[in-house]
């Protein structure tokens, strides 16, 4: 059956709470890196659902295996029964990081709020009722509930949801002295993005995680990495706190976790996690069957051979090939692997809007950088191709 683009459009208008600014057409189906649009048009996708669709579109593995997964008719019990999927889940992420346990949740907004609650309760059975503060940076994107929404310090997004959750506290971002002003002994949590995503494609220097995981200790204070964009392969390492040489207290995922299907996770070490009781934090669809064996695909799939290797090298060949761009309106080329991002000193939407005409799906970072954030999938043929229409839809932009 076909599908009329002018009546979903219609439809969405009519129906929809108007929270997103959709472009004018429909998307259809998907394949490899490519979309294709009701009318047949095809975008290479440099966005992959923000950060999500690691694997690319209509990924075989990933298909049967959901498949095969829904035909047993065990899609959602809740998380108060044990199922397979679901520990194979926990122990593969355990595995191949610092954590010794994880909790399943649906978002990364929940995880990070989930992280938050781990913290206090952590401070609660040790009689440390003072320590309520949580410390974020500049720039800093942690979600949008209530908790999470209190540490993303953007006026754009609290204002109209003011007051905040209380005890949120703001550092400069990767300034050491600013850290060590605002972490004290009424700290309860840090939370940071090694390579923060919504926020501009800031990369984390290794000496500021460093000296947060120093200070964190010297305070009694629980570190949390947010890798809900930057981790599980986007750098070309499986986590971007790798090359800090640092482990966090607490690790929070979400995005390519399950392959584009919904899942949020928290990771701890058993100090964090044997704090909490039955009872003492849940959701109802945390750690599904569905979504719980396509996350076993995905990281599986990143820590196969070559995988990684690929992602570092066609994420180092996309760097190379931005600062090739030749603009005025180009401030700075940033990013690791496969999530870099343009600065300029014009805002992006109109480069985003021209991105449709010549066939790319692009996003904004902030206001003025573009952010490249494709399935993790993406060949050096695509690097190629965004760049050549780069380069004309910048020179149309100076005419």
């Amino acid at each position: 059956m076909s599908i009329n683009k002018a009546d979903v459009i219609q439809k969405d208008v009519d129906y929809s709470v108007p929270v997103a600014a959709r472009p004018n057409f429909v998307l259809e189906r998907g394949e490899g890196v490519t979309l294709y649009d009701t009318d047949g048009k095809a975008y290479t996708d440099w966005v992959a659902g923000i950060a999500v669709n690691a694997l690319g579109y209509g990924d075989k593995e990933l298909m049967d295996v959901v498949s095969q997964q829904m035909s047993t008719g065990l899609i959602h019990v809740s998380g108060l029964y044990h199922t397979q999927p679901h520990v194979e889940l926990a122990k593969l992420l355990v595995d191949n990081s610092f954590a010794d346990k994880v909790y399943f949740c649906n978002s990364g907004a929940e995880a990070n709020e989930g992280a938050i609650k781990f913290a206090r309760k952590v401070a609660y059975n040790n009689g440390k009722t003072n320590k309520i503060k949580v410390v974020s940076f500049t720039h800093a994107f942690h979600g949008r509930t209530m908790g999470a929404l209190a540490v993303t310090p953007k006026d754009k997004y609290q204002e109209p949801f003011k007051p905040m959750v209380p005890g949120a506290v703001l550092g400069e971002f990767n300034d050491i002295a600013s850290a060590k002003a605002v972490i004290d002994d009424d700290t309860v949590a840090v939370i940071v993005e090694p390579i923060q995503g919504e926020g501009g494609i800031n990369v984390a220097t290794p000496e500021f995680l460093q000296a947060l995981r120093q200070i964190c200790d010297e305070h009694e204070a629980i570190l949390i990495f947010d890798e809900i964009q930057c981790g599980l392969g986007r750098t070309g390492d499986l986590w971007a706190h790798e090359a800090s040489g640092v482990t966090p207290d607490i690790m929070t995922l979400a995005k390519p976790l399950a392959g584009g299907l919904p899942i949020g996770a928290i990771l701890a070490t058993e100090a964090v996690a044997s704090s909490m009781k039955p009872g003492d934090h849940g959701s109802t669809f945390s750690g599904g069957a569905v979504v719980t064996r396509a996350g076993q695909v995905v990281v599986k799939r990143v820590l196969s051979d070559g995988f990684l290797d690929h992602v570092q090298e066609v994420g180092n060949y996309l760097i190379e090939r931005l600062e090739e761009l030749n603009s005025p309106h180009i401030v700075e080329v940033r990013g690791r692997g496969l999530m870099a991002g343009i600065e300029l000193d014009i805002p992006t939407t109109g480069i985003v809007s021209s991105g449709y005409e010549h066939g790319l799906l692009l996003v904004n970072s902030g206001t003025n950088v573009v952010r490249f954030v494709p399935p993790l999938i993406i060949e050096k043929s695509h690097v190629d191709e965004l760049i050549e229409k780069l380069t004309a839809i910048l020179e149309d932009i100076d005419d």
